[in-house]
């Protein structure tokens, strides 16, 4: 039942945005990308997404109404802007767009659930399980794209429960496990493609971290339930053929998603010979494997799935416009995701997660439990990829998947300094040990503990009581961020930054979702003539906007000016003639209104 409500009060925040905020830059080629299957049977809109989530947000917008046009591929933006205008702004524009962010909120219960379900792995009590969830509930970024029609969140979800289910399979080899690992990994599969090297990365690392657990078994003699099975010379071939069934049951959910679909052998030709050449372009190993696909028969589902990876890898080797510090570039940093994480994680949950994340694989490492080393070895595995290999880099949206590790590292840190500061000596394996199978070992007390005395000197028992207050005081400031920044998730920075828009843009602080706010602000003032400078995908000839002027780069105006952040992020100097003016006010948290006489 406490899980339940905490995934219903999560809900609830994430909506609370629906009505507030405008279509965001890539919600409408989602929805007209998933529009256009169930509609036409066909995906031709931005392949390098897979098509699941992207039904799922377009089921209530078609079910109530919402055609595909037949516009053009490959780019589905202007398509799925007609699709939301389709019957006036004020007819379906929000009826669809809610629908289509309704489609993805489940989502936000499935990442909240298998992060529970990694937790009762690790934690010896259901209350350290469901704090580790709560602490994930007060990540702002995880809410904020929880509300939107995206596959962030649906991504992080789908990938987390199939980590979880590799790391169940490591331990226990069982051919049950491959099948849970295989079918969850072919769902995170085609919900985004970034679940691949994220998977990739995380089965090399989960498999040294309980390979070194075994072998450190072995050099120290320890007596576990689980020697025989290390001793069996089968277990290799156990693996192999698990791993073998995983990759084999993975094809499942490719087929299911990927299968309805009304004839086109021209266009599955043409996407998947693109795929094949440009593969033959490259040098090492994606040379070779698409000298192997130049030669090898595939099922249509699966030549899809190979242009839309492709896709993926062709994005990234041209790089995407970026924004950080002040600076833009077409390749990226390979510090961003560490600069995002530090301005945009609550600062309580920024420090005791990885601290709490290295605490609780030392104490797996001494119990010789891979389960605790498994939060720690994931997280690592997919920042390095992260920050080595993309030069996509707009926004923290793409990792998401660590935040549910940062909660399990707090919960443990938080649990094992709540009970050494409440009972001393009770602080040895806090918070992990039966769910993790770490045995008897977990709550031994040291000699010196043991012989401490049971009345402490009064000022022992008054930093004692300090501790547990500034525990609590962590933890409230923690959870605060869900009323302080509520309803704008989104757009969240920590304390740390007095002005985000010198460090982030984007999809971090602006993805052109004040429109609506600068439309209401507009009729309250009475608005008669405005200068805009907007960077988004809504379409402002439909939209309630008094009279507006586009305003160009360069160009000066007088009377009402506004301009979102995310215009000034191209060319700073577009717009830097409005530094010699102060805005009136800030619409929302990215649109600066000013009054220029």
């Amino acid at each position: 039942m406490a899980l339940a409500a905490i995934i219903l009060l999560a809900s609830l925040l994430a909506t609370g945005s629906w009505r507030v905020y405008s279509n965001t830059w890539d919600e409408p080629e989602h929805l007209a990308a998933g529009v256009e299957l169930l509609d036409r049977g066909k995906y031709e809109y931005d392949t390098e997404h897979p098509p699941l989530a992207r039904v799922l947000l377009a089921l209530g917008p078609y079910l109530a109404g919402a055609r595909s046009f037949g516009t053009p591929p490959p780019e589905g933006t202007l398509e799925g802007v007609g699709i939301l205008y389709s019957g006036g702004h004020a007819g379906n524009y929000w009826r669809y767009l809610t629908l289509a962010r309704l489609g993805t909120l489940p989502f936000l219960p499935l990442l909240l659930f298998a992060t529970w379900l990694w937790a009762r792995r690790l934690f010896d009590s259901p209350g350290a399980a469901l704090l580790a969830v709560l602490l994930l509930v007060s990540v702002p970024p995880v809410l904020g794209h929880a509300a939107l029609a995206s596959l962030d969140v649906a991504a992080a979800a789908t990938t987390l429960l199939a980590l979880y289910a590799l790391q169940r399979w490591l331990v226990s080899a069982r051919l049950s496990d491959a099948v849970f690992f295989g079918l969850a990994s072919g769902v995170a599969v085609v919900t985004k493609f970034s679940s691949v090297p994220f998977i990739g990365v995380s089965l090399i690392a989960l498999s040294l971290a309980h390979w070194a657990t075994l072998r450190g078994t072995r050099l120290t003699h320890a007596a576990t339930v689980a020697a025989p099975a290390r001793a069996d010379p089968t277990i290799w071939r156990r693996r192999v053929g698990g791993l073998a069934l995983a990759a084999l049951l993975g094809l499942a959910p490719v087929w299911l998603v990927y299968g309805p679909r009304v004839a086109d052998p021209a266009g599955v030709a043409f996407r998947f010979n693109w795929a094949v050449s440009y593969l033959l372009q490259q040098h090492g190993l994606a040379h070779a494997f698409g000298v192997l696909l130049s030669h090898l028969w595939l099922p249509r589902e699966l030549k899809d799935l190979v242009n839309g990876v492709v896709a993926v890898k062709a994005h990234n080797d041209s790089g995407h416009l970026s924004y950080l510090l002040g600076e833009t570039r077409l390749t990226g940093w390979w510090y961003f995701y560490l600069v995002a994480l530090v301005v945009k994680t609550p600062i309580p949950l920024l420090i005791a997660g990885p601290v709490g994340l290295v605490a609780l694989a030392l104490d797996g490492w001494r119990r010789r439990d891979s389960w605790a080393l498994a939060p720690l070895a994931a997280l690592v595995a997919i920042l390095v990829f992260a920050s080595a290999v993309s030069r996509i880099n707009i926004g923290i949206r793409h990792i998401l998947i660590v935040y549910p590790f940062f909660a399990l590292g707090a919960a443990h840190l938080t649990v094992r300094l709540w009970r050494a500061l409440r009972a001393p000596g009770a602080a040895a394996g806090a918070g992990v040990g039966a769910g993790a199978g770490a045995g008897a070992g977990a709550t031994d007390v040291s000699p010196t503990v043991r012989q401490m005395p049971n009345h402490l000197p009064n000022r022992l028992k008054n930093l004692r009581v300090l501790g547990m207050a500034a525990v609590l005081a962590a933890l409230v400031w923690q959870l605060s961020t869900l009323w302080r920044a509520w309803p704008d998730y989104l757009p969240y920075f920590n304390e740390l930054v007095a002005h985000p828009e010198r460090v982030l843009f984007d999809s971090d602080l602006d993805w052109g979702q004040d429109l609506h706010r600068l439309e209401a602000r507009a009729s309250q003032l009475c608005i008669g003539h405005l200068n805009l400078a907007y960077r988004g995908t809504a379409d402002l000839r439909r939209e309630p906007l008094p009279p507006v002027h586009i305003l160009a780069p360069h160009e000066r105006a007088a009377g009402w000016v506004a301009v979102s952040q995310l215009a000034r992020t191209r060319n700073h100097s577009d717009y830097d003639w409005l530094d010699a003016y102060d805005p009136i006010e800030r619409v929302g948290k990215t649109i600066d209104l000013y009054y220029l006489p």
